[in-house]
C-alpha cells in the first residue's frame, strides 16, 4: 500500500512539472493592459514563444496595433550588449512572438505597442535559464 501510495505522489509531481504554467506578466502600457505569456518558466536559452494580450481602457480586445519585442541584455566586462528584436503578427485576439534568448541570465525586454501614431512600452526582466 505504501508502494502505491508513493507512485501515485511520483505521478502527480511528474505532471505537475510537465503542465507547468507559462510565465507571465501583467502590466500597463500608456492606456493599455498587456499580458504577455512566455511558454516557458522560466524562459530557457534558445527559442521561446511569446503571446501578447493588448486591451483598451473599455476591455476591449486590440487587434489594429504594431507591436514589437525588443529584448536584450547588457554589456558586462569582455562581452558587449546584446540587443534583438522580434515583430509580433495578430492571431485571434493575441499578438505571437519569438524571443531566441542567445544565453541564460537577466533579460530585458520591452514590449512596444504602436496605435494611432502614438508608442506605448511595457517592460519587464526575465531569467533565462
Amino acid at each position: 500500500m505504501k508502494k502505491l501510495g508513493f507512485m501515485v505522489l511520483v505521478l502527480l509531481l511528474v505532471a505537475g512539472i510537465a503542465y507547468a504554467k507559462d510565465y507571465e506578466v501583467k502590466k500597463k502600457a500608456g492606456d493599455f493592459d498587456v499580458q504577455v505569456a512566455i511558454d516557458k518558466n522560466p524562459p530557457v536559452v534558445g527559442d521561446n514563444n511569446v503571446k501578447i494580450e493588448i486591451k483598451d481602457s473599455a476591455g476591449k480586445y486590440v487587434s489594429d496595433a504594431k507591436v514589437v519585442v525588443d529584448y536584450g541584455m547588457p554589456a558586462m566586462p569582455g562581452m558587449p550588449a546584446m540587443n534583438y528584436k522580434a515583430d509580433a503578427e495578430l492571431k485571434g485576439n493575441e499578438y505571437k512572438a519569438k524571443m531566441n534568448l542567445s544565453m541564460s541570465g537577466s533579460w530585458n525586454v520591452a514590449v512596444k505597442i504602436t496605435r494611432a501614431g502614438k508608442t506605448s512600452t511595457m517592460k519587464f526582466t526575465v531569467d533565462a535559464k
